[in-house]
């Protein structure tokens, strides 16, 4: 892994056999990390989002884990 910094941005280079989806969570993490930084919720409401979120997406894929 080479990691490189520029003036403008941070660069990853990744052997092309790194695992996906662990890679995916990582960037989904940076692109949360990004959209919060200009936030001016509330730690509460976005508790709330968190939730809701949660409750929905279980009720769209249960049927994939309870037979």
């Amino acid at each position: 892994m080479v990691i490189e910094r520029t003036d403008k941005e941070i660069i990853f280079r990744l052997p092309v056999d790194t695992d996906i989806h662990g890679l995916q969570r990582i960037v989904n993490y940076f692109k949360y990390k990004e959209t919060i930084k200009a936030s001016e919720g509330t730690e509460k409401q976005a508790n709330k989002l968190a939730n809701e979120s949660k409750k929905r997406w279980w009720v769209e894929n249960k049927q994939r884990f309870i037979k």
